[in-house]
């Protein structure tokens, strides 16, 4: 999810489309959300890792 808001991000960043730009920065700050706290050992959505 992270890699993805990020492609997305520079997509719309590119192209001017601020869509693909604001879709790019929630995706981006849900993946790295996801990752710290799959990184500290707390499960997430009943996982105890996320990648």
């Amino acid at each position: 999810m992270l890699a993805i808001g990020v492609i997305l991000l520079i997509i719309g960043f590119l192209t001017g489309i601020s869509i693909l730009w604001t879709i790019g920065i929630i995706l981006a700050v849900i993946g790295a959300i996801l990752w710290v706290l799959g990184a500290t050992g707390h499960a997430v959505a009943g996982r105890r890792h996320y990648w």
